[in-house]
């Protein structure tokens, strides 16, 4: 029997994002992020003038690109991806130089100083290897975010992408972000 192959990727619905920051508790939680840092965080951005005034929320985090540059430039291996797309860090291998945080079009990564090491969203890989979903997932009360194997044609993400428009973030860089943003 073959094994079938797996793709992770994350489908953001930002409209529906109202900024409750559940996902960003919920991963600080799941993961013992330490005090002021983050592994995703939500952008704000403000359209208009009072009276006619918007703001509008962006969940964002690492986007596990299909070539990710992170792992190109990582000196030790400490940086890598998984054969189903999701980018780690062996924190026993990083060495803390950083290269990895510039090379990263999207900010998604910080330096850990209690540890000396360079972290990041892990899309929860140990929920995800028991069959579960990522924290930030389960916990949004709005269904903003949607995960899933884009492979499999069954999956509710690839409904959302073979049916509705989106746009992914600076595709110009050649990393393949697997963030689908919804219009």
């Amino acid at each position: 029997m073959a094994i079938k192959k797996k793709r992770y990727a994350l489908v953001i619905d930002s409209r529906k994002c109202i900024n409750c920051k559940a996902c960003v508790v919920a991963c600080k939680a799941e993961n013992q992020v330490p005090v002021g840092n983050f592994r995703n965080r939500i952008n704000e951005e403000r359209k208009g003038e009072y009276p006619k005034l918007s703001i509008n929320f962006e969940p964002e985090q690492c986007h596990h690109c299909a070539d990710p540059s992170c792992v190109r430039v990582c000196p030790t291996g400490a940086s890598w991806q998984r054969k189903d797309g999701i980018v780690l860090v062996n924190y026993d291998e990083c060495i803390g130089c950083r290269y990895c945080m510039v090379a990263c079009p999207y900010d998604a990564r910080y330096f850990n100083e209690e540890e000396g090491v360079v972290d990041k969203c892990t899309f929860c890989s140990h929920r995800v290897d028991k069959g579960d979903i990522p924290a930030c997932v389960e916990t949004c009360p709005s269904k903003v975010r949607v995960f899933g194997d884009l492979e499999d044609p069954t999956a509710r993400i690839h409904e959302l992408l073979s049916t509705r428009r989106y746009r992914v973030k600076e595709p110009q860089t050649g990393n393949g972000p697997q963030l689908y943003y919804l219009l």
